[in-house]
């Protein structure tokens, strides 16, 4: 198993602010700023680094196609990456065992493991089904760093 500490550590330093890369279709690397932390797969229980997804998002239809992506944080000079296999959980995307009330839970999860806060959870709720909110869930097969 990878061990995330190094990547977790950075999380909380700006507010789990992100770079993920996906490959497009043609082969070229789509990087995008997102909010990620560190929590347990819902599935395996397994260290992963979660993010949140747009239904309409362009890096979420290259992870359907293609589903590896790296993704780096940075707080400073000190920076930490992952490559990995993603797993998609979301209303588009189905899992095993992961009903509406339980991607409800992950997509609140993921927030808070970024570092996320809010006063009024059910808009939060609201707005992620409206949005068709997918979990994007990185098992990092490599971590690397400067620290």
């Amino acid at each position: 198993m990878v061990d995330l500490a190094n990547f977790a550590r950075l999380i909380p330093e700006d507010h789990g602010l992100c770079v993920v890369s996906t490959l497009r279709p043609d082969g070229t690397i789509r990087s995008s700023v997102v909010n990620a932390g560190v929590l347990p797969h819902p599935l395996t229980d397994r260290p992963v680094i979660g993010l949140v997804a747009r239904g309409t998002a362009r890096k979420l239809a290259d992870l359907r196609e293609r589903p590896y992506a790296n993704i780096v944080v940075r707080a400073g000079w000190q920076w930490a990456g992952a490559d990995g296999r993603v797993d998609l959980i979301g209303p588009d995307d189905p899992a095993p065992d992961i009903d509406a009330e339980g991607l409800r839970l992950l997509l609140r999860d993921i927030f808070t493991a970024a570092g996320g806060t809010h006063d009024d959870w059910d808009t939060y709720d609201r707005v992620m089904a409206e949005e068709r909110r997918t979990a994007v869930l990185l098992t990092p097969e490599r971590v690397f760093g400067n620290r």
